[in-house]
């Protein structure tokens, strides 16, 4: 899975947050999905309700516009009403194209993790705010490329681990992302030494020299050594799971550049081989198994 499929795939993920609560409308159902709002008990606070209802059937719709004009009703009118916030941030998020430059996309983007920041205030434990905020850091890093935002999403998903340990999303998220940096980096290291070596080019296959190995290895080892310890752990809670393992093989690959025994290299490298025959399986055997309706 490319970078750009990981982004498509949080974004879809974050407005999945929402999806349970819109097919069901009213905020009854949603607080049950989102967070725990207690009944209304004045009349701004019946207002605040039929706000957020009313927001919901605009986002449904994609009147984005009207769906944060009414939530943002909603929040004046109780400031305690989670899911008018939860609603807000998601419907800032939907609209947040990743990569794009514009000063209006960022504003977006930077709106919806202040808005579940504000949820994390009033209930620290809301698992929609805590994945919000993960899901939308790791998309604003990209570019221009932010390696300490990616590391501030990375502990978002710990979290999300240390209130729901047995969940392998979270491992998943935190794998892709200590990939991402150790990929990255990588790459840099390589294109370092080809624009000062004559002759030919150092390949993306090919060993690290042993002098760039060790600058590589001190600075991301650890990085991935725990990218490799949290794809195993998301395998574990889910043992078809084909896109962790795909992630396990191409950290597999970037050990191997940090190890100077060729036998072990060789070996890591077959390990991340064998990774990838076991993901086509696991999709082909999904491929032949109809669908239970």
């Amino acid at each position: 899975m490319l970078i750009t499929d990981i982004r498509s795939r949080l974004l879809h993920s974050l407005q999945g947050l929402m999806t349970v609560s819109l097919l069901a409308a009213p905020w009854v159902m949603a607080g049950r999905c989102f967070g725990q709002d207690n009944p209304p008990q004045t009349e701004e606070q019946n207002q605040a309700r039929q706000a957020l209802n009313e927001g919901v059937q605009a986002f449904k719709n994609a009147q984005y516009v009207e769906a944060e004009s009414n939530f943002l009703r909603a929040k004046q009118l109780d400031p305690r009403l989670l899911n008018a916030r939860l609603y807000l941030a998601t419907t800032y998020a939907s609209q947040y194209i990743p990569g794009a430059p514009s000063e209006e996309n960022r504003r977006l983007g930077e709106a919806a993790v202040a808005e579940f920041r504000d949820v994390l205030n009033l209930q620290p434990r809301n698992l929609s705010a805590v994945d919000g905020i993960g899901s939308l850091l790791f998309q604003m890093a990209g570019q221009p490329y932010d390696p300490a935002m990616f590391t501030e999403a990375k502990s978002q998903f710990q979290k999300h681990i240390q209130l729901n340990p047995e969940d392998p999303e979270p491992y998943y998220w935190i794998g892709v992302i200590d990939w991402t940096l150790s990929f990255r980096a990588n790459g840099e290291f390589r294109a370092r030494i080809n624009q000062d070596t004559r002759g030919e080019a150092l390949q993306d296959t090919d060993p690290l020299p042993p002098d760039v190995r060790e600058q590589y290895t001190r600075e991301y080892g650890p990085i991935i050594d725990e990218g490799i310890d949290s794809l195993k752990h998301a395998i574990e809670r889910k043992p078809d799971y084909n896109d962790a393992m795909a992630y396990l093989n191409l950290l597999y690959r970037r050990k191997a550049d940090t190890v100077t025994s060729v036998s072990e290299r060789e070996e890591l490298i077959k390990m991340a081989d064998d990774l990838v025959e076991t993901v086509k399986e696991i999709i082909q055997r999904r491929v032949e198994t109809p669908r239970q309706h």
